[in-house]
């Protein structure tokens, strides 16, 4: 089996003056429609707007950077259902498969938010195609006026004259005269749609060695609905994080500084030993091993699981998978009596999270 496992960078979907829209291509990242997931990076200068859509992939978004308010609706909604968001750095916001949603960045600073996805059903593997309400590529434009006018009981030069006034695709900067008429979000939905992941209390955390925050389904039952589990790592300068496969597909975004990645693959090869950096997206397929090693300045990492009830199989620490009778370790290694307990006694009292140390030859 040959994957093609290498990490990347987003390729350019959209920029204006309002912000930009990158995307990691499935020609560049074949793995991504292997695996079937997909991933997006949206940035939204102050007053930049993203026009109403919605996409064929269930996903969530991550707050790297700024504050950003989510008009939210689901199909079949009304309008007193509508949910208007205000979200910032370290949200995770689920985004439901076919719900509409419009950002718009109400800040002084750029938002910068990272969309994970799971793309089992897209129309392209691997990528997320999104869908337009507005502007000349929705679905308002695509349709005859007289359908239009039909449909909202209007007339058809005002039909004409709804398809054709938006002349921006998908990002445009509002005037000041426009972002007036933007409503607050609403603070109270926050706590709803949204969970800060930088906020909760760690699932592990290690002096010198850093933290791990897991956020499923059964904590946050949005992330249930779509399907996603939802993991933060943050690594101290040159410490691990022990090697771990999963019953499903994982997808990593580095969101700061640099590290070390290794995933080893079917019949135990290392297909993949190298260097990462700020902003680069890789995928681990499911059941292969990957480990992950933070370099001087630490890293922090964003990453998804393909279900909200995915099996974490770990190597080291006492919830190792060797961790087992200490015969069939010895048998298994065949190793001595005497460094099978060595080995054993220092699965017991380690971590996932691993700070860094001096390796010694004996």
């Amino acid at each position: 089996m040959n994957m093609e496992l290498t990490p990347k960078f987003p390729v350019t979907f959209d920029e204006t003056e309002g912000g930009g829209y990158y995307n990691w291509a499935a020609a560049d990242s074949p793995v991504l429609g292997e695996a079937k997931v997909a991933a997006g990076k949206l940035v939204l200068k102050p007053r930049g707007f993203g026009l109403p859509h919605y996409s064929d992939c269930p996903k969530i978004g991550y707050v790297l950077e700024g504050v950003c308010g989510v008009g939210l609706t689901m199909p079949g909604n009304t309008k007193e259902t509508m949910s208007f968001i205000g979200i910032k750095k370290g949200d995770v916001i689920p985004i439901p498969y076919a719900s509409v949603s419009w950002w718009y960045n109400y800040g002084d600073s750029d938002v910068i938010i990272v969309f994970l996805a799971d793309a089992t059903n897209a129309y392209i593997a691997g990528e997320i195609t999104y869908f337009l309400l507005t502007g000349p590529l929705g679905f308002i434009a695509a349709f005859s006026p007289e359908f239009i006018a039909r449909t909202y009981q209007i007339s058809v030069q005002k039909a004409e004259k709804l398809a054709s006034s938006q002349k921006g695709v998908f990002l445009l900067r509002l005037d000041e005269e426009q972002a007036e008429t933007i409503p607050e979000p609403t603070k109270e939905l926050g706590n709803i749609w949204t969970r800060n992941i930088e906020a909760l209390s760690p699932d592990v955390e290690v002096d010198n060695g850093g933290k791990s925050t897991i956020l499923k389904g059964s904590q946050f039952p949005l992330l249930e609905q779509v399907g996603l589990t939802v993991t933060r790592l943050v690594l101290a300068p040159k410490a691990t994080r022990a090697p771990s496969y999963a019953s499903h597909p994982r997808m990593f975004y580095v969101a700061k500084g640099t590290g070390k990645v290794q995933i080893v693959s079917l019949q135990g090869r290392l297909v993949l030993d190298t260097e990462v950096e700020t902003g680069q997206l890789f995928v681990v397929p499911k059941l292969f091993m990957v480990t992950i090693s933070a370099e001087e300045e630490g890293i922090e990492l964003v990453s998804v699981v393909t279900s909200s009830r995915a099996l974490i199989g770990e190597l080291g620490s006492k919830r190792s998978v060797l961790n087992t009778v200490p015969s069939v370790v010895q048998v298994s290694l065949n190793v001595t009596g005497e460094l099978t307990q060595y080995f054993r006694q220092k699965m017991e009292i380690g971590t996932v999270i691993v700070p860094a140390m001096n390796l010694h030859p004996s």
